[in-house]
């Protein structure tokens, strides 16, 4: 019994610190504009660009892209992320490293 209480507290506790955060997605009828950005010279011969990406915030998208970033291990690719229509509308599918 007391394992359990304790195993809650400690479940209650990490969700009210964002531990466990819900990441919602959110659908838009028109896509936002993405703005121009300049590419400027990468830091390594190993950074990858990251041309568009967006971050979900208060039920609408900020963009986050136009920067370079460096692959979390020796090898990895990265895979643009995308815009995916759906009957409730557009939602940003982020991009992600694969080997």
């Amino acid at each position: 019994m007391r394992k359990s209480k304790k195993f809650f507290l400690a479940l209650a506790i990490m969700m009210s610190t964002g531990i466990f955060s819900a990441s919602a997605q959110i659908y838009v009828h028109e896509r936002p504009h993405k703005p121009e950005v300049t590419r400027g010279e990468a830091p390594s011969p190993n950074h990858v660009w990251v041309d568009e990406d967006w971050h979900a915030k208060g039920g609408h998208y900020e963009f986050a892209g136009g920067h370079y970033v460096k692959p979390p291990h020796p090898g990895y690719k990265y895979r643009e992320g995308h815009w995916k229509h759906s009957s409730r509308g557009e939602v940003w599918v982020g991009g992600t490293w694969y080997k």
